[in-house]
């Protein structure tokens, strides 16, 4: 069960950030707000049904930045070093590209300068991000059987006849 959710929360995170990277018209501080808002609400769902540990939280993170993203000031270097050290799941690229699809909804909001936007890659160009821009939102999690082992002994182990297995020899 906390394998399928994981899952499950991954897609959700995948198709919301690929959206958010593609569209302009949902790149804002409100955006940002209701994100925020939904996914709490996932989280806390989580912890109701006490699947906290299962890491489909973990799998949200990047759209939780993301939304944080939107909601942060984007004027001062202290803003872009601020944007560097909270945006960790982020690539450079997405966040270069939120950054220019921001728009601003109200009189109260500015455009992200260009300055600003240099200066955010001038600070994370060390970073070894990949080199795609959208996430795979076909990427499936490995699925993990727990190893239970048998109290049965291997040497209590009958072999039926009818089951044509004479190849086998016990040692």
């Amino acid at each position: 069960i906390q394998q399928v959710f994981k899952q499950l929360f991954y897609m959700i995170n995948a198709v919301a950030l690929n959206n958010l990277l593609l569209r302009k018209d949902v790149c804002s501080w409100s955006t940002g707000m209701q994100l925020r808002f939904n996914i709490s609400q996932l989280e806390e769902w989580l912890r109701g049904k006490n699947l906290q540990h299962s890491g489909a939280a973990q799998t949200l993170e990047p759209l939780i930045q993301a939304a944080q993203l939107l909601q942060l000031k984007k004027k001062t270097s202290e803003d872009a070093e601020a944007i560097c050290s909270l945006c960790t799941s982020l690539s450079t690229q997405q966040i270069v590209k939120i950054l220019n699809l921001y728009t601003p909804v109200n009189e109260f909001e500015e455009r992200v300068t260009v300055a600003f936007i240099r200066n955010i890659q001038k600070q994370l160009q060390e970073r070894n991000d990949p080199p795609q821009l959208l996430l795979d939102f076909k990427h499936m999690f490995p699925v993990l059987f727990p190893f239970n082992p048998s109290a049965i002994t291997m040497d209590s182990i009958h072999l039926p006849a009818s089951l044509n297995l004479d190849f086998l020899n016990k040692v």
